[in-house]
C-alpha cells in the first residue's frame, strides 16, 4: 500500500452517488409501499451499504483500513430513478472517496437484486464521486509571492566544519507549495546574531522566516531564546502540533524547544536541526500554517 505514515490526521469527508433506474411506475410504488417480495428495499440496501463501507479495504488491495466515524445514506426518487447519496467521514491520514463509492455501488446493487423479480428492466447508472473534503488538496494555500527566508543556526556549519542538510531540506520541501526561498543564510548559533538577522529580514519585508538548528538542550543552543525575545504575538499551537506529530514517530521529539509567532507581520518558526525533524515540521504545518497570512489580511479590511 502507499506509504501514508508522513501524513497527519484530518477530518475527511466524501460523498458519492449511484442511480438505480426502474422501467415502470409500479416498481416505484412497490418500493414506497414496502410491498417488494424480498423486503423493504430502502432499509435492506442501507444495511448493505453500511457493511460495504466497512469492508472496502478487505476487497480493494491498495485501500488502507481506517476508522469509519460516520456513514449516511440518503435516497430521493426522480420519476423512475432512485438517486442514492452516500456520505462517509473519518479523522485519519487518507480520504474516504473509495469507501463512499463502494458503499453507493453496493446500495445500488442490493436494490437491483431485490427489484429484479418484479422488474426485469432495472439498470444502475452514474456511480461517481460528488465531493470530497479534507487533506492537503483541500487547503491549497500556496502563496507564490510570499517572501521567505531560511536561516541555518549552527556554529560548526557556519565555520565550514560541516555541510548544511536541514536548511536545504526545508527549501526542497517548500517547492510543492510554490514557496520560493529568497534568502538562505548560515549563521552561528549566537543570540545577538540571530536577532540581528531576523530584524534585518523583517525590515526588508520578509513574511516568513524559518530557522533550523539551535533548538536542542545544550547551553549553546540559544535559537528559541533569541526568537522568543523578538516575538510580539506567540502562536504556541504551531510548535505544539509539530511536537505532537513528531512524538508519534520519534519519542525524543518531546525535547524540542521550538517556538513560533509573529514579529510584526512576519511569521517566524524555529525548527530542529535534523533533516528528519524539519521534514516532519513541513509535513504537518504546511500548507495549513499559511492561513495566518489570510487571517492577517482579512483583519486589515
Amino acid at each position: 500500500m502507499v506509504d501514508i505514515t508522513h501524513k497527519a490526521n484530518t477530518l475527511r469527508i466524501a460523498t458519492a452517488q449511484a442511480m438505480v433506474q426502474v422501467s415502470k411506475p409500479e416498481t416505484i410504488t412497490a418500493i414506497q409501499e414496502r410491498t417488494v417480495p424480498k423486503g423493504d428495499v430502502f432499509e435492506m440496501a442501507k444495511a448493505a451499504g453500511l457493511l460495504a463501507v466497512k469492508k472496502t479495504p478487505d476487497l480493494l488491495p491498495d485501500c488502507h483500513p481506517l476508522p469509519i466515524e460516520y456513514t449516511g445514506i440518503a435516497y430521493r426518487i426522480e420519476d423512475l430513478t432512485i438517486v442514492i447519496e452516500m456520505t462517509v467521514k473519518t479523522i485519519y491520514k487518507t480520504g474516504v472517496e473509495v469507501e463512499a463509492m463502494h458503499g453507493a455501488s453496493v446500495v445500488a446493487l442490493t436494490m437491483y437484486d431485490m427489484l429484479k423479480p418484479i422488474d426485469k428492466g432495472v439498470e444502475i447508472h452514474h456511480i461517481k464521486l460528488l465531493e470530497k473534503k479534507g487533506g492537503k488538496s483541500d487547503h491549497k494555500a500556496s502563496m507564490p509571492d510570499l517572501k521567505t527566508a531560511v536561516i541555518v543556526c549552527s556554529d560548526s556549519i557556519s565555520q565550514g566544519l560541516g555541510e548544511d542538510k536541514s536548511g536545504r531540506k526545508i527549501i526542497d520541501k517548500l517547492q510543492p507549495f510554490a514557496i520560493e526561498v529568497n534568502d538562505y543564510s548560515i549563521i552561528p548559533d549566537d543570540k545577538s546574531g540571530i536577532q540581528d538577522k531576523i530584524k534585518s529580514l523583517v525590515s526588508l519585508g520578509y513574511q516568513l522566516i524559518l530557522l533550523t538548528g539551535g533548538t536542542g538542550l545544550s547551553p549553546r543552543d540559544v535559537t528559541p531564546e533569541a526568537v522568543s525575545e523578538l516575538i510580539d504575538r506567540p502562536i504556541p499551537g504551531i510548535a505544539e502540533i509539530a511536537r505532537k506529530y513528531g512524538q508519534e514517530r520519534v519519542p525524543t521529539s518531546m525535547l524540542s524547544r521550538a517556538v513560533a509567532g509573529l514579529v510584526g507581520e512576519t511569521l517566524v518558526i524555529t525548527m530542529p536541526g535534523s533533516t528528519g525533524g524539519v521534514s516532519e515540521y513541513i509535513d504537518v504545518l504546511f500548507p495549513h500554517v499559511l492561513h495566518v497570512f489570510g487571517v492577517m489580511e482579512g483583519q486589515k479590511h
